[in-house]
């Protein structure tokens, strides 16, 4: 599915992890502007931790919002710390997600407009069960 030229996606996005590191998953769901569901992401990613899963799942989503022809996105997660990452109020001291960090800004820099937002966990509930979801297929 595309989306039209111009467009603008709403994405909520979540990583998981049981065990920090262990067993970890990405979820996100892409949005329209009139709030339908036009793609989701459930994987398992391996090992990780939840930082780790955190971006990667935002970094998938960037992706798929690309492939789909946005321009524009809106992303809500419920990582504070990737959040304030993304906008610069927090400086990224592991060495383990400074390229996970990179990987998103180039993608984030694709965009017209991508900007990032923390929500309360309960908003990105959706996004939270693709992400176990992603764990438990894994795991079978």
């Amino acid at each position: 599915m595309q989306v039209g030229t111009g467009c603008e996606l709403i994405i909520y996005s979540d990583g998981a992890s049981r065990g920090n590191p262990g067993p970890a998953g990405i979820g996100a769901v892409l949005l329209d502007e009139n709030g339908n569901v036009v793609a989701e992401i459930s994987e398992g990613i391996g090992t990780a931790t939840n930082n780790e899963a955190e971006y990667m799942a935002l970094a998938k989503a960037l992706e798929r919002a690309k492939g789909l022809g946005a321009r524009r996105v809106r992303v809500y997660v419920d990582s504070e710390l990737v959040a304030r990452q993304i906008s610069g109020q927090y400086a990224v001291k592991s060495d383990r997600l400074r390229p996970l960090v990179a990987r998103v800004q180039k993608l984030r820099r694709s965009f017209e407009s991508c900007r990032v937002t923390h929500v309360q966990r309960g908003m990105n509930a959706r996004a939270d069960e693709l992400a176990n979801m992603g764990i438990d297929a894994a795991d079978t």
